[in-house]
């Protein structure tokens, strides 16, 4: 998903009632099994306890698919025939009609959509591509509605776009990058399609696209779990492409944390704003997709090792990542407390943060039940600040515990002002201002306070904010956000983004059509609809990874 597509280029009571017989419904949907279709134990639910002791191959053979191929779903399907009783909003059809209207075609087939069809904005600049990371929603849309062909399509083109050797500025990146976008340029004359990628040599800052690798196996794993096809991901080509995305990013070096090294501008936030370091965005899109590389990877002379890789890495990211990025009010309080300049293994303060470097917001800012993962942590340094994204991918990737997925939603209803206001969803909080502004954003004018990156609010972070809601049971939450969004969008001609503390006004330089809006908002609908959906994109805990986390929980409050 992309946030600016310059620089792809160029990123409440925690009790609120619910009515009972829809939640009875609502789990009868969670669990029913689909037609068709043999349910086994899928690979991806098995414990890594049992893949790091030499299991034989199971991989994809019993990669369990919950989805009916071909079953549709949005304006094509009649309201008398949807599930638990949903009436089409009259936004669906419209919304349908634009998703359609950016599909882009090679060689007369759909590879994609572009990033928005704004005829009213005279600067294109690279709105006209095909993002890695935006193009995940409308893939979602596309499965859930019986349309797997685009999908392929593109996960086809973008691997082979993944082959291609990429340089910027005479230095050649890591093999297995993936490009930020893609174009398709069309010859009338000689009747040729020809396909141009950018791995970031073209982007607003240079900085290439670390996430695309991992939306792209993920996007994988979902087409496999939608349709059924074992087939794409068992190819000789697929099982390359994931095993140089791994081996990128799970090369030894001098770090000494088990978390991702990442520039400024690598992800959805894709202009400066101080996420360098540690991420919470790419963390929680590392870990979801080791685990759908590890769903998908066969126990083959060349994967075994891979796979082995991957194990020893998800035990180490989760136990690092669920006690080091955690905030709760009780661990607020501790660091509040630290000692510093602790040496040896028994440090408490092991990163020897300076308690008086937490900001003055996160002391009102944290509920007395709720919690959620810090943006970045790193030497000397906590950024405390709210990420959607990195918080939402981490419930459904379940690198959050089930108890802490909980604490998130919990905070997102203590705060929901603040973190939804008039339009879901805040990508983060709170903005950057000031001083502070000029020195972490290089006095960067799309982002000045409440806007764009810097505390703007996005719908389409709508899907992952209903995702995870569903996954929570509390599907209520991902109603009132889509209401919310429902009195604006198709009014605003589906924007980009929004400005403001609250979200009232559309962005200052938000392009309007913007392709993951529409689509973000037919994942949302669709799976409130159909929740069964969800396994498409959400990851069951693996119980042998829980660590023991000697450390406060909010929910024990």
């Amino acid at each position: 998903m992309d946030g600016t597509k310059e620089t792809g280029m160029r990123n409440v009571s925690s009790h609120c009632s619910i009515n009972d017989m829809f939640d009875e419904d609502f789990s009868r949907l969670l669990d029913k099994p689909k037609l068709n279709i043999e349910r086994q134990r899928s690979f991806d639910e098995r414990s890594l306890s049992e893949l790091s002791i030499g299991l034989t191959r199971v991989g994809l053979d019993n990669l369990e698919s919950t989805y009916s191929p071909g079953r549709r779903s949005g304006f094509d399907t009649p309201a008398s025939s949807t599930r638990n009783s949903f009436e089409p909003h009259p936004m669906v059809a419209d919304a349908w009609e634009a998703l359609r209207k950016s599909l882009v075609y090679f060689r007369g087939q759909p590879v994609g959509t572009i990033a928005a069809v704004d005829h009213a904005s005279e600067e294109v600049l690279n709105y006209d591509q095909v993002f890695v990371r935006d193009f995940v929603p409308s893939a979602l849309a596309f499965l859930m509605n019986g349309e797997p062909d685009i999908v392929k399509n593109f996960l086809l083109k973008t691997l082979r776009l993944q082959g291609w050797e990429k340089r910027v500025d005479r230095f050649k990146l890591g093999e297995g990058a993936m490009p930020a976008s893609f174009k398709v340029l069309h010859d009338p004359l000689r009747k040729t399609d020809t396909l141009v990628a950018d791995f970031g040599e073209s982007a607003i800052g240079r900085v290439a696209p670390v996430d695309s690798g991992f939306w792209w196996i993920i996007l994988l794993r979902a087409y496999t779990k939608s349709t059924g096809d074992l087939s794409l991901a068992e190819t000789p080509e697929c099982q390359k492409g994931m095993r140089l995305i791994c081996s990128l990013c799970l090369s030894e070096g001098f770090d000494t944390f088990p978390t991702l090294l990442c520039a400024d501008g690598c992800s959805m936030v894709d202009r400066r704003m101080g996420i360098y370091g540690y991420p919470i965005e790419i963390q929680a899109l590392f870990f979801m997709a080791l685990r759908c590389a590890l769903a998908m990877l066969k126990h083959d002379a060349e994967g075994k090792e891979c796979i082995e890789r991957i194990v020893k890495r998800l035990h180490a990211l989760s136990y690092h990542m669920r006690s080091y990025f955690w905030l709760d009010f009780q661990q607020l309080n501790d660091i509040y407390r630290y000692k510093t300049e602790e040496y040896s293994h028994t440090a408490v303060n092991k990163f020897n943060v300076i308690p008086d470097s937490i900001p003055e917001w996160v002391f009102d800012f944290m509920p007395t039940r709720g919690g959620y993962f810090i943006g970045n942590v790193s030497p000397a340094r906590m950024d405390f600040r709210w990420f959607a994204l990195g918080n939402c991918v981490a419930i459904l990737a379940s690198l959050a515990t089930p108890e802490q997925s909980m604490a998130i939603m919990d905070l997102i209803e203590a705060r929901w002002e603040e973190l939804v206001g008039e339009m879901p969803l805040k990508i983060s909080y709170p903005a950057l201002e000031g001083h502070e502004w000029r020195i972490v954003t290089g006095c960067d004018p799309k982002n000045t306070r409440w806007s764009y990156h810097n505390g703007g609010s996005w719908p389409v972070l709508l899907w992952l904010l209903t995702a995870a809601c569903i996954k929570t049971g509390r599907p209520q939450i991902a109603r009132r956000a889509i209401d919310l969004a429902e009195t604006r969008l198709l009014k605003d001609s589906w924007p980009e983004y929004y400005d403001g503390t609250l979200g009232r006004y559309i962005g200052k330089q938000a392009r309007k059509y913007q392709t993951w809006s529409i689509a973000g908002y037919l994942v949302a609908k669709m799976m409130l609809e159909d929740p069964s959906h969800l396994g498409m994109i959400s990851l069951e805990e693996d119980k042998q990874m829980k660590p023991v986390i000697k450390r406060s929980s909010s929910w024990t409050c």
